[in-house]
């Protein structure tokens, strides 16, 4: 016990020891400072002596853009009628069973009066619409117009006040990296506001079908929230929420938009002309980049490369042609085939655009008035046809003709197989070389085509040319 005592001691006189010769000889003198309150700024300087913009993470205040929106955002309901399983008595009856199914989304008041717009997969199908405010007031709706190709609709509830509305705001100004805000009513949950940054702009998600030109956000969008609106830190409408990017139908980082450009200029040509009036600027042409340039012996630069020129298209009558780099539309800057696409559906036939080109090494600027879709192809039989273009006739060697685009035409299709891709080369022993001659047979027998047709020449898509005589 003493031997265990005496080594303690023995330690704890050893530690004294140090700890004085280490601050008698080792540690420095260190002196206190006092800081006291001031009433002085500091001064910050800044990078630049530019006068810049409040930027919105400087300003992550939403409030007073979510007030301004939710009340005029509203729950679109949609009562369809869709199959179900066939009972017996069905069968035994010889009846379709079908069975009403509840749809819902959202939509943006856009007049005090009470017209709405929403995405035309929201309504599609109805059999009853009906539309409830941010009050809980809930009116019947009517459908006035609407385009597939846009995916846009306009409804018009009739009120009994005025309503609030949002304001379109400039979509073509939006700038990557803003805030912005989505509107709607995901799994019917009312009145919701989620926020984002937008990701990208003209953003396609057709695959080259039917080009497209969203507005990506990454703003939290679920079912339930299509129609609804995309607005900035200033409540002004600059999209309508229409798709998401998800393996799981839920939202998980992507969401796209129609640009509200697009938007109102749908609307507007429903309101004024019953349909969606597209102007067609007449070239076929992709995204430049360096292999296209390597391949054309270009010196490479941003735009869209010009493949083609439509004859009697304004492109063509402007002087456009094929191998120019298209740069800019109306000084809004084009680098990809869906930035001048978007910009072009904001247009209608007839307005007049300036096209800037860049062709052996200068930029040039010309005018060009949009055609009208139908100056390129023609409805006949319940098929889409359009001219065929000079450089497809020297690829495949074929003199004349006319392509089917689209078919609606299930019998040619069943038992011709005749769809899209097929050339029509001659109907009735008259040889049918442009949409011209197909113009002239319409004239000819009006309402009675189909019956009138006895015989009909055709190229199929392995370019062999077959005839079918009807009796």
């Amino acid at each position: 016990m003493k031997k265990i005592l005496s080594l303690v001691l023995v330690s704890a006189l050893g530690g004294v020891l140090t700890l004085g010769a280490y601050k008698l000889f080792l540690e420095k003198e260190e002196k206190n400072i006092v800081v006291t309150a001031t009433d002085s700024i500091p001064t910050f300087l800044p990078t630049n002596n530019i006068n810049r913009p409040l930027k919105a993470y400087e300003n992550s205040d939403f409030t007073t853009a979510a007030e301004n929106t939710v009340n005029a955002v509203v729950h679109v309901k949609n009562v369809s009628l869709s199959p179900r399983q066939m009972t017996f008595e069905d069968l035994f009856f010889g009846r379709s069973s079908q069975r009403p199914q509840l749809g819902t989304g959202s939509g943006v008041i856009i007049t005090p009066d009470g017209y709405i717009i929403t995405n035309n997969h929201v309504i599609n199908n109805s059999q009853e619409l009906s539309v409830t405010l941010n009050n809980n007031k809930t009116y019947e709706a009517k459908i006035i117009g609407s385009d597939p190709k846009t995916d846009i609709a306009l409804l018009k509830i009739e009120a009994d006040e005025e309503l609030p509305v949002v304001t379109f705001g400039n979509s073509d100004e939006a700038k990557i990296g803003e805030w912005v805000l989505a509107v709607g009513n995901p799994f019917n949950l009312t009145s919701t506001v989620t926020a984002g940054i937008i990701s990208a702009k003209a953003r396609d998600l057709s695959a080259g079908v039917n080009s497209q030109s969203f507005i990506q956000t990454d703003a939290a969008v679920n079912p339930g929230n299509s129609g609804g609106a995309l607005v900035n830190t200033n409540g002004e409408l600059i999209g309508i929420n229409t798709a998401i990017s998800s393996q799981t139908g839920s939202y998980i980082g992507y969401s796209f938009a129609v640009p509200s450009n697009i938007a109102r200029k749908v609307v507007e040509d429903i309101m004024e002309y019953g349909n969606v009036q597209n102007g067609v600027l007449g070239i076929k042409a992709g995204t430049f980049n360096s292999t296209v340039a390597q391949e054309e012996g270009l010196n490479y630069t941003e735009g869209v490369y010009v493949s083609e020129v439509i004859k009697n298209s304004g492109a063509e009558k402007a002087g456009i042609k094929k191998g120019d780099i298209i740069k800019k539309l109306d000084n809004i800057e084009v680098s990809k085939f869906e930035d001048l696409s978007g910009y072009i559906k904001t247009k209608r036939p007839n307005d007049v655009i300036n096209v800037e080109i860049y062709r052996n090494d200068k930029i040039k600027t010309v005018e060009v008035k949009l055609s009208k879709t139908d100056a390129f192809s023609i409805n006949f039989i319940d098929m889409e046809l359009q001219d065929l273009s000079d450089s497809f006739k020297e690829e495949h060697g074929i003199d004349y003709g006319v392509m089917v685009k689209n078919t609606k035409n299930k019998w040619l299709y069943s038992n011709l197989g005749i769809s899209e891709g097929y050339i029509i080369t001659g109907i009735n022993n008259v040889k049918i070389e442009t949409i011209e001659d197909i113009s002239k047979l319409k004239e000819k027998y009006g309402e009675d085509i189909k019956e009138n047709i006895k015989r009909l020449e055709y190229i199929d898509i392995r370019k062999e040319k077959k005839e079918v005589i009807f009796r």
